[in-house]
């Protein structure tokens, strides 16, 4: 089924305050990797997804309600990690991108890991000293004795922002169940933050929430994932945009 078909380009970015830039714009031409890690609480008779709303100021989705997640950086792909990636998400991770690595794959879980942990306080990996030195934004983990941990992450969907945008990414949405996160930490929500709230919801309760059109688009691929099996190696939807059309191609 083709979740997007019928998603105009000008339909998907309604609200955003983000300032167009010439086509010869680098931020046209590369989009920027990013990842996102979906918690998955499935404890009761419903599964609850965590959605954190970003602050009304942002130039970049003020005041909607997104997954936690950002840009990849270079030292994610340094960090030692207990575990790994299934074969069929790693795969999956390496398909339509120019230089393809199992190093690559890895840095794309690693960053919504890493992102997650700055933006809500939740780390998921083990209770245990990291090993080998930890850069840039990986030193919130040094610090609290936390390794993180790539078993049973799950990769949901990929997209890119249209062209239009100064700021566009190349985003994986990454999902895990709320139960691999081992500490949570106060401080990082609140009215100054990228985040200003977070709730668990259930599918049905995110229909009344303020969600961009992608955000929504992944929230159904998700619950079929979850009808159909989480773990599965079924083919990974890869949305971008096409003469002003969101399509649904899979990798």
């Amino acid at each position: 089924m083709n979740l997007a078909q019928n998603w105009l380009v000008s339909d998907m970015n309604p609200g955003l305050t983000d300032q167009p830039r010439p086509a010869f714009h680098p931020s046209q031409r590369h989009p920027r990797d990013a990842a996102t890690l979906i918690l998955v609480d499935r404890s009761g008779a419903e599964p609850r997804i965590l959605l954190g709303q970003r602050h009304r100021n942002l130039a970049f989705m003020p005041g909607y309600f997104v997954f936690p997640g950002g840009k990849v950086e270079a030292y994610d792909s340094r960090v030692l990690a207990l575990g790994r990636l299934s074969g069929h998400v790693e795969a999956h991770l390496q398909r339509a991108v120019s230089r393809p690595s199992p190093a690559r794959a890895r840095a794309y879980a690693l960053a919504a890991i890493r992102e997650l942990a700055e933006e809500t306080g939740l780390m998921v990996g083990e209770l245990t000293p990291p090993k080998g030195p930890l850069q840039g934004d990986w030193s919130l983990f040094a610090e609290k004795s936390v390794t993180p941990t790539l078993d049973d992450i799950w990769l949901v969907a990929r997209s890119v922002t249209p062209p239009g945008l100064s700021r566009r990414y190349d985003t994986r949405f990454f999902a895990a169940d709320a139960s691999r996160v081992c500490l949570s930490f106060e401080g990082t929500i609140h009215p100054d933050a990228e985040l200003v709230d977070l709730r668990w919801a259930t599918f049905e309760e995110t229909r009344e929430m303020n969600l961009h059109a992608i955000t929504r688009i992944v929230l159904d691929e998700l619950q079929l994932r979850l009808e159909t099996g989480i773990d599965s190696d079924a083919p990974v939807p890869f949305f971008r945009s096409r003469g002003g059309v969101l399509h649904r191609l899979e990798i």
